[in-house]
């Protein structure tokens, strides 16, 4: 039944993505942003969507189930914290840009060193996060449907890329409003049968009183420490979170999406790593033979209940997985490819037909690292602890300060991901699970850096932003312009459509690029490229 279900959810949700692609009507702001047109209900339902994937999920119970509650709570109450810090001091700011990408704020505040730089980290940290969804769907239909895992993971990419390629944003509207329907029904439902049917219970040292989880290093504190930091501050620069603010109706549209999306995550995942706890004692000697969360759904707990909450969990890591797509095609195009060297060949492809065949290698690169590195949970970790240690700091700072320096964001990143990644394969656990991805053996870094190395790199990025943000504004006694503000701006030119019949679209994002960034020597872009009829 449930393997049935899985089935009919992945067509259902196919065939809603490609309905939806009535709503694009050639253009690009609708392929990208839904017009800028969504209500607030709509967008906390997206933003809900973006953090309630598998990684939050069955990555969370995993870890819950292993290393205790707070392990695997510490998951959904990061990505809520950052929902929360992106609706109170950030959403309001972003959307008043008009901007329709994370690397189109760091073109404006940046240039465009910072534009490419950002829209590398950005696109390759969540290649990372997409690969995490992929390996929790391949390992749903391996469980449930008995397909092979490679198998799964290929096959549900070819399905993602089908639907999001035509739908864009509005194939994740249509398709998270169906996940926020039966993903909260399935859960609380579960959660329920849990507490009150074979009741709450933990092993010795793993229970939601078992405070020592946050507080003893030896109990796991400080890996657990720094999986809340790495998500509750790195989900901040999410592409995707950035993506869907943008496309709000208005800033306090998005301000208030962002609370009621934190409130929303905290009150339908936390409960599961009760939940993976107490199906411990109820599996008993099973409980390590694969997915907690998959073993509960396809034994003791009641059909109906297992087959919405596979469908909820099919769901969302398929509209994650969309929703990165989206996001990381049109940074390509329109922040990579979509200067003044590649706009005409840009232009004489179609912007649309560009955005969407930039989703192919995207998706490419997230297959091989699920086929490499088989756990969700860690992979959500690692893609927002690598944005902490580069784009965070900058991005904060410029947002809220005037210390906005495209040579203090080169220094912070080199110096902040630099030392974060040779701590990375030089360590030999990530977030308490083996290093399989990239590990050098030594004997300097050992199993007590996991969690620390976090903090250090994020520190360090931090620093070196600070004081030479600090020098380098000082060196030139100029005022950066405040971004929540408006700024003298120059129009940035927008190539045509070549072809007669094609719809007009915009080759750039709308960057309204402020004058004092001109004035720093950015080179003007050439008018507009005019491709022969």
């Amino acid at each position: 039944m449930i393997g049935a279900a899985i089935i009919g959810t992945v067509v259902l949700l196919v065939g809603l993505g490609l309905w939806s692609a009535r709503r694009v009507r050639g253009e690009d702001s609708n392929f990208v942003v839904a017009g800028r047109s969504l209500s607030m209900p709509i967008v906390a339902i997206l933003l809900l969507s973006q953090v309630i994937d598998s990684n939050a999920t069955v990555g969370a119970a995993d870890l819950a189930a292993g290393f205790g509650f707070w392990a695997g709570a510490v998951m959904p109450i990061g990505l809520a914290m950052a929902l929360l810090l992106v609706g109170l001091f950030v959403a309001r700011k972003v959307r008043s840009m008009e901007l329709t990408s994370l690397p189109g704020y760091f073109r404006v505040r940046f240039g465009r060193t910072g534009e490419v730089l950002s829209a590398a980290l950005t696109v390759v940290s969540f290649g990372i996060l997409m690969a995490g969804n992929l390996v929790a769907l391949g390992l749903m239909l391996d469980y449930f449907a008995g397909v092979p895992y490679w198998v799964a993971v290929v096959v549900v990419t070819v399905a993602i890329l089908g639907y999001t390629m035509v739908g864009g944003m509005f194939a994740s509207v249509y398709t998270g409003v169906f996940l926020m329907v039966v993903m909260a029904v399935g859960f609380v439902g579960l959660s329920l049968w849990m507490f009150l049917g074979p009741g709450y219970s933990a092993p010795e040292g793993l229970g939601v009183l078992d405070v020592e989880q946050m507080t003893s290093p030896a109990a796991g504190a400080v890996v657990n420490w720094a999986t809340l930091f790495a998500l509750g501050v790195g989900n901040i620069v999410a592409i995707d979170v950035f993506q869907r603010v943008s496309s709000a109706r208005s800033p306090r549209t998005a301000r208030v999406a962002g609370v009621v999306a934190a409130v929303g995550a905290v009150v339908l995942c936390v409960p599961l790593a009760a939940v993976a706890v107490s199906g411990i004692s109820v599996l008993g000697d099973t409980a390590t033979d694969g997915p907690i969360l998959f073993q509960l759904l396809s034994g003791p707990v009641p059909r109906p209940i297992g087959v919405l909450v596979v469908s909820g969990l099919l769901a969302a890591s398929l509209t994650t997985v969309s929703g990165i797509l989206l996001a990381t095609s049109s940074i390509v195009v329109t922040n990579v490819f979509g200067t003044w060297r590649a706009a005409a060949w840009v232009v004489r492809f179609g912007v649309l037909r560009a955005s969407r065949w930039a989703m192919v290698p995207v998706a490419a690169i997230a297959v091989v690292v699920a086929l490499r590195v088989s756990h969700t949970g860690i992979l959500l970790t690692l893609t927002f602890d690598l944005l902490c240690a580069s784009l965070v700091a900058p991005f904060l700072l410029s947002l809220w300060t005037r210390l906005a320096s495209t040579r203090a964001l080169v220094v912070s990143t080199v110096l902040g991901l630099g030392l974060r990644l040779v701590l990375f394969v030089l360590t030999p656990t990530i977030y308490g699970v083996e290093n399989t991805l990239l590990y050098v053996p030594n004997d300097v870094v050992t199993v007590e850096w996991d969690g620390w190395t976090t903090f250090l790199a994020a520190g360090v990025s931090l620093v070196a932003y600070l004081v030479a943000a600090a020098a380098d504004v000082r060196g030139r006694g100029e005022q950066v312009p405040d971004p929540g503000q408006a700024s003298p701006s120059v129009s940035v030119p927008m190539a045509t459509a070549a072809r007669p019949g094609e719809v007009t679209v915009p080759v750039l994002a709308s960057t309204s690029a402020p004058a004092a960034t001109v004035a720093r020597g950015r080179r003007p872009l050439p008018p507009p490229a005019t491709a022969e009829a």
